[in-house]
């Protein structure tokens, strides 16, 4: 048996103390815990240990040691339960106490991967572009599949997704002023599909959208690619091989045969 000499406060964490025992020579350092340890054992001056208690008392201190870093580490934000404990894993903490951990932060209702997941998804709902494929996916990295996702993604509703979609499509197709509509459409899509949305949606959207072109800038487009293209084929080929190659690379750009027998007619026949 060892008894306890004295308890003094650490000087840099005066949450923390410093248990002496004695021994033959007088007394020594024996170990420190936390002010909840101190308080849950009742510790004082004279107190009788035993090797076993003391052993529990530094597993529980380290154990509320590690229970406090985790809650600064929630304290940051939300968090999964598979963050708390790859974050742990991490600070090589065993297995046995992450369990203890984690078992603890939910019955406190620290931890919550429903909650987790509605707020998650209700985040990138209202600061991302994201569609609930891409979503989804983050949420399955993060730990939460089956049911529990398919909930929280619930609130992402097909008018939501249809807003965000459209308003996509406005900022893409203004965005390639270089491009034919038609391409400016095909490119917007597959971004679109990228970010998560599904196709039949998209599709719909686009059946929606005000597909009425600019013709004045239709047409300047299909100049800018029109005289990129005869410049690309002008040193290799003349005559109609030339109009068949800028006339074939303007159709696969999504430019309309009208307006491509218009260029060829109006610059580069005058080119000849």
């Amino acid at each position: 048996m060892r008894k306890i000499t004295r308890i003094t406060t650490q000087k840099k964490q005066k949450h923390r103390y410093n248990i002496f025992l004695n021994t033959s020579a007088g007394d020594e350092y024996g170990f420190s815990v936390g002010e909840d340890i101190l308080i849950q054992f009742r510790l004082e001056k004279g107190m009788e240990l035993d090797n076993e208690l003391i052993e529990t008392l530094k597993e529980q201190d380290n154990l509320h040691k590690v229970y406090t870093l985790t809650i600064h580490f929630l304290s940051y934000r939300i968090r999964s339960e598979k963050e708390v404990i790859t974050y742990l894993q991490k600070k090589e903490v065993e297995e046995e106490q992450i369990a203890v951990i984690m078992q603890r932060l939910k019955k406190e209702k620290l931890l919550d991967d429903q909650q987790f997941a509605e707020m998650f998804v209700r985040s990138r709902m209202n600061t991302s572009s994201k569609g609930p494929k891409v979503i989804e996916q983050e949420l399955f990295e993060k730990g939460i599949s089956g049911q529990i996702a398919v909930n929280a993604l619930e609130q992402y509703t097909s008018a939501l997704q249809k807003e965000k979609v459209q308003k996509l499509l406005g900022k893409k197709i203004k965005q390639s002023s270089k491009d034919s509509f038609q391409k400016q459409i095909n490119q917007a899509k597959n971004t679109i599909l990228q970010k998560g949305f599904n196709q039949q949606l998209v599709f719909e959207a686009i059946q929606t959208m005000d597909q009425e072109e600019d013709t004045n800038h239709e047409w300047e487009a299909l100049k800018f690619q029109g005289e990129k293209l005869y410049q690309k084929h002008v040193k290799k080929y003349e005559g109609f091989q030339l109009k068949q190659k800028v006339m074939e690379g303007l159709y696969r750009k999504g430019f309309h045969f009208d307006m491509i027998q218009q260029f060829v007619e109006k610059y580069m026949e005058n080119q000849e």
